[in-house]
C-alpha cells in the first residue's frame, strides 16, 4: 500500500471521530451489542434446560443468539415455535 493511502486513510479517521463527537459512541454500541448477545445465549441456554424435559433443543449458535438478544424472551419463544414447528 502506498503512504498517500495510509496517510489519507488515517486524515478520514480522524475527521469522523471530530464529526462524530468522539470514539465513546462506537464503543458504547458495541458493548450494547456484546450485552445483548450474552443475554441471548443465556435466555436460550435455559430455554434449552428447561425444553430438555419436553425433548426440546434449540442449538446455540450466532444466528439464534442473535435473535434472542435483539428480540428478547419473544425471541426465544419464535425460535422454539420455528423448531417445532418446521424443523
Amino acid at each position: 500500500m502506498e503512504p498517500i493511502w495510509i496517510v489519507s486513510i488515517l486524515v478520514g479517521l480522524i475527521l469522523l471521530i471530530l464529526i462524530t463527537g468522539g470514539i465513546q459512541k462506537p464503543f458504547k454500541l458495541l458493548g450494547s451489542g456484546i450485552v445483548r448477545f450474552l443475554i441471548g445465549a443465556l435466555l436460550l441456554f435455559f430455554a434449552n434446560i428447561i425444553g430438555a424435559q419436553f425433548g426440546l433443543h434449540v442449538p446455540i449458535n450466532l444466528i439464534t443468539t442473535a435473535v434472542a438478544g435483539l428480540l428478547g424472551v419473544c425471541g426465544v419463544g419464535a425460535l422454539v415455535v420455528i423448531n417445532l414447528w418446521i424443523m
